[in-house]
């Protein structure tokens, strides 16, 4: 193993059979235990018919309600949302949520957002998909001054708050923080710009991470902040094998430590923190897999890259 790893995370049971009341709870306090930096979940509003989506997409709980319950379950490890598609919901609503959460895990709260790419989910949630990245940017504006200003009032082209007081206030201040997804280079630049991080897609191509994160980079720079301090968060999809699989083996694909040689080149450029994700995997987050049998594997995975015992 070669280069300084990122910090290293996991997720959240919530895709498949093993996102269950007893998986959250069991993979919440062993991740934990073994010294992981954060516990991360996504969102799939629906799944509409004949979609070309993996068999992880197929049932998904709610990102929030699945980290309020991790939240009762853990006292330190840090609790994120890697994304939820902001349009979606007002950002009064998310506000209420993120707040509400921030308090009730005693502040471990990262607000990971994104704009989401599918024409369904947007037809569902009843929101215009054109001008997405308009809408994003007032979005993170109003959802700002309603985490920051009392009383609060809004008054943009897409949302409106009437002056009132918002509260309870989230416990980290001025707000938890918040991370941005995103492809294009506009979004890549508006994680820089306007939010503390960017966090790259479950398909982003690991091989142009550098380029990617220094167009997040530049728009830090754009802005007037350190580029240094941003946060970028990487979504890998282990899959953990004995034996060498050979000079076609695939990143993320081979034994222990060929996968955390892995991590560290997404270190080497750039990222600052790396989850592992099992909810992707067709061997854990399948609708069809065992919940024992997944349970069993993420454990595995979970013992085998331990913060703790590296």
């Amino acid at each position: 193993m070669t280069g300084d790893l990122p910090l290293l995370g996991f997720g959240l049971p919530v895709s498949g059979r093993w996102a269950s009341r007893e998986g959250i709870g069991h993979v919440a306090r062993r991740a934990e235990d073994l010294g992981y930096a954060a516990l991360w979940t996504f969102q799939r509003l629906l799944r509409p018919v004949g979609a070309d989506l993996s068999p992880g997409h197929a049932s998904v709980l709610d990102p929030v309600v699945a980290l309020a319950l991790a939240a009762g379950h853990t006292d330190r490890i840090g609790l994120g949302t890697a994304t939820v598609c902001a349009p979606f919901t007002h950002p009064a609503q998310l506000a209420k949520t993120m707040a509400s959460l921030d308090v009730v895990s005693g502040g471990r709260l990262t607000v990971g957002l994104g704009i989401g790419w599918m024409r369904e989910e947007y037809v569902a949630a009843g929101i215009p998909f054109e001008r997405r990245g308009a809408r994003m940017e007032e979005y993170l504006h109003c959802l700002e001054a309603l985490w920051t200003q009392d009383p609060v009032a809004f008054d943009g082209e897409f949302y409106t708050v009437p002056r009132s007081h918002v509260a309870p206030r989230p416990v980290q201040q001025p707000h938890p923080p918040v991370l941005l997804g995103g492809t294009a280079p506009a979004a890549l630049r508006r994680a820089g710009r306007l939010t503390g991080g960017w966090i790259g897609s479950s398909t982003h191509d690991h091989a142009q991470l550098a380029r990617d994160v220094e167009t997040v980079r530049d728009g830090a720079r754009e802005a007037g902040w350190d580029p240094d301090a941003l946060r970028i968060l990487v979504r890998a999809v282990p899959e953990l094998v004995v034996t060498d699989p050979g000079p076609s083996r695939r990143p993320f694909h081979g034994t222990r430590e060929q996968v955390l040689d892995d991590v560290a080149a997404l270190g080497a450029q750039g990222a600052t923190e790396v989850f592992l994700d099992l909810n992707l995997s067709p061997r854990v987050g399948g609708p069809d897999v065992d919940p024992a049998a997944a349970l069993d594997h993420a454990d595995h995975v979970l013992d085998a890259f331990a913060p703790t015992q590296r």
